[in-house]
């Protein structure tokens, strides 16, 4: 099902910090169409530190998060972005990857108390996936860049960080 997201009344963040966005690098042009549209909507909101990384793939998103989150002791990461696209094959090979990915990533969340919004696309037709990368107002990088918008201005009301 196809869906827009309103982007019209975000929260406005004051003194906004970095945002990592994390891409694996398989299928690359779905993935740069999600990460590019998901970083105008970051930067139309305010948003001038958006910094990206590409990593082998979509299970390697997990350690990767850890790491950035991990590391930033002065708290300067407001949220990580985390996209993908993971097609079904023959093998159980997609139950693993997208399972432990996903996993992985509500661990560094829960940890890390810090907004980490996952767009990995687990599809079993690489078409599904083109729909939801395509270059229009259903692109799951919008929903992506508004969850980490929404979760940021939510947590700075709520917390103390």
């Amino acid at each position: 099902m196809k869906t827009t997201v309103d982007t019209s009344g975000l929260p406005r963040i004051e003194r906004p910090r970095a945002i990592h966005i994390l891409c694996s690098k398989w299928y690359p042009e779905l993935v740069r169409s999600l990460t590019t549209t998901c970083e105008k909507v970051l930067r139309a909101n305010g948003f001038t530190d958006v910094i990206t990384h590409t990593l082998p793939g979509s299970l390697e998103l997990p350690l990767a998060a850890r790491d950035l989150l991990a590391e930033d002791r002065e708290h300067a990461i407001d949220a990580i972005i985390c996209f993908g696209v993971i097609v079904k094959g023959e093998t159980y090979h997609f139950e693993m990857i997208s399972n432990e990915c996903i996993r992985g990533l509500g661990d560094v969340m829960h940890e890390f108390r810090r907004p980490v919004i996952v767009e990995v696309i687990p599809v079993t037709d690489i078409a599904h996936a083109a729909v939801r990368a395509a270059d229009d107002e259903y692109n799951k990088g919008i929903e992506a860049a508004v969850a980490a918008i929404e979760m940021i201005a939510w947590r700075r009301r709520v917390t103390r960080t």
